[in-house]
């Protein structure tokens, strides 16, 4: 057993919100993070990943390149109770503070040589196609299609959409907008239809819709919506406070349940807003700055940080390299406009530079327990 230190915090979930509490709370607690992944990857990076080389490296980050201060243990959280968090690998973590950042379900592959892997045969299979099958209509959907189609111009892109309309999380001026905006590169979009993949595997080429549709694709790719991760806390002591969709009810403080010393950050929220990155990582600051508070011991209940959801939030999808589609409070804008305001590198080296990483990252290991 781990056993806690009295300022120990247990950060469960190595994703854009949990990697960057880590990082910004190793040099004031005793941290730890638990996480089946030996790295992090940038989440809105990883479409353009699939189409160019250069980006996947600077993306998919070993936790051992900016966790100097902090321990690792590789592996799932598959319990819990008011002090220690079960490990799959048979392994109890004490903790003091707890930080809940699964975020949504997801299957990658422990290691980042693996995930890098991944990446390229996805980039062999886009490269080898004539067409691809999207499935899915959301922010992820229609940005593969943009990138692939701005890419490569001559393959047929099919988007599949089980919705009346696409980017549910976005008003119905940029839905249309991105519609026009694909069609006009020839993406053919099927709007309230889904496909059944049940028996589908790589070698499949001609796919079904449930309007009776045919469609035929070198490749396919899966962008629909995951389920919430929080399926290991429905028989803890915390299930009581998970929402019908399995997100965890939090407090203006970001706490679970009004518990003092468990916290919960990023899209496993019940926060009411758009779940984005950047969101991701307002909301791992505000608990960073709580929990550097309360590991000195002298914090006031009215002295804690509160965290302002931002209901309204700009959201921008991007088009490839050159265009992106950005809804703001007072208007809607596509194209190269929006497209030049939002970094090519899709803040890849601000996100770097956030964990300390200014150049292609070279580190010494943490303690991996």
């Amino acid at each position: 057993m781990l056993r806690s230190t009295g300022d120990r915090v247990v950060i469960v979930g190595g994703g854009i919100a949990g990697a960057l509490l880590a990082k910004t709370l190793q040099n004031h607690a005793d941290v730890v993070l638990i996480d089946p992944k030996e790295y992090f990857e940038i989440p809105w990076a990883n479409l353009r990943a699939k189409v160019d080389p250069a980006a996947v490296e600077r993306t998919v980050i070993p936790h051992a390149d900016y966790l100097t201060h902090a321990k690792v243990v590789t592996a799932f959280a598959v319990g819990i109770d008011d002090s220690v968090v079960l490990t799959s690998i048979g392994r109890a973590v004490a903790y003091d503070f707890l930080v809940i950042a699964t975020g949504r379900t997801c299957n990658r592959p422990q290691k980042q040589s693996d995930r890098l892997e991944m990446f390229q045969r996805d980039k062999e299979r886009i490269d080898a196609a004539e067409s691809v099958l999207v499935v899915g209509g959301g922010p992820i959907g229609v940005e593969l299609a943009a990138e692939i189609v701005m890419k490569s111009p001559e393959k047929r892109v099919t988007i599949v959409h089980g919705g009346p309309r696409l980017l549910k999380v976005m008003g119905a001026r940029a839905s249309a907008k991105a519609l026009e905006w694909l069609r006009s590169k020839h993406v053919t979009v099927l709007l309230d239809q889904t496909v059944d993949l049940a028996g589908a595997t790589p070698e499949t080429r001609v796919f079904t819709t449930s309007a009776g549709e045919t469609v035929e694709a070198d490749c396919h790719f899966v962008c629909t919506g995951r389920p919430v991760a929080s399926g290991w806390l429905r028989d803890s002591f915390l299930r009581d406070h998970l929402d019908e969709e399995g997100h965890v009810r939090v407090d203006d403080h970001l706490r679970v349940g009004g518990l003092k010393n468990v916290f919960a950050v990023g899209d496993i929220t019940d926060v009411p807003e758009a779940k984005q990155g950047h969101l991701a990582q307002r909301q791992a600051m505000v608990v960073s700055r709580n929990l550097r508070l309360l590991v000195k011991g002298a914090c006031r209940e009215e002295k804690l940080h509160r965290y302002k959801p931002c209901p309204r939030a700009s959201i921008t999808v991007t088009l490839g390299r050159r265009d992106a589609l950005a809804e703001l409070p007072f208007m809607t804008l596509i194209g190269h406009i929006p497209g030049a305001v939002k970094p090519r590198d899709l803040f890849i080296t601000r996100t770097r530079r956030m964990m300390g990483l200014k150049s292609k990252p070279y580190g010494t290991m943490p303690r991996v327990m």
